[in-house]
């Protein structure tokens, strides 16, 4: 018989979540998927990624931030990827991630998590 309590079940659950796996975890807190591009919002302990996955060829951009949110973003090929360019606004940091996967900025499906990235 298990002789855990709910609280210690929620000590648990937490310690699990801030733990080694909290990382990977983050890598798919919010997805949304509009005109064949997957987009995948997380928050890392270090940044703010949205990912953006063209379902055609597979090709991907990201759009990052630093944690506390006042920083530039950056716009990377891939999320460990080389910085490509940095941008004050999220509209030209979008315009350069549509660049990347040969598409229009207005068919980026953008969470509502993500919606105030950006200076």
């Amino acid at each position: 018989m298990d002789d855990t309590t709910a609280e210690d079940a929620d000590e648990i659950e937490t310690e699990s979540e801030t733990g080694a796996g909290a990382e990977a975890k983050a890598e798919a807190d919010v997805e949304r998927e509009a005109n064949g591009i997957i987009a995948r919002y997380a928050e890392t302990n270090a940044e703010r990624r949205l990912t953006f996955e063209a379902g055609r060829d597979g090709s991907t951009a990201v759009v990052a931030q630093n944690r506390d949110g006042y920083a530039m973003l950056t716009v990377r090929q891939t999320a460990e990827g080389d910085e490509l360019e940095r941008y004050y606004g999220f509209d030209m940091a979008l315009d350069h991630a549509a660049e990347l996967l040969g598409t229009n900025p207005h068919d980026l499906p953008v969470p509502d998590e993500a919606a105030d990235m950006g200076m």
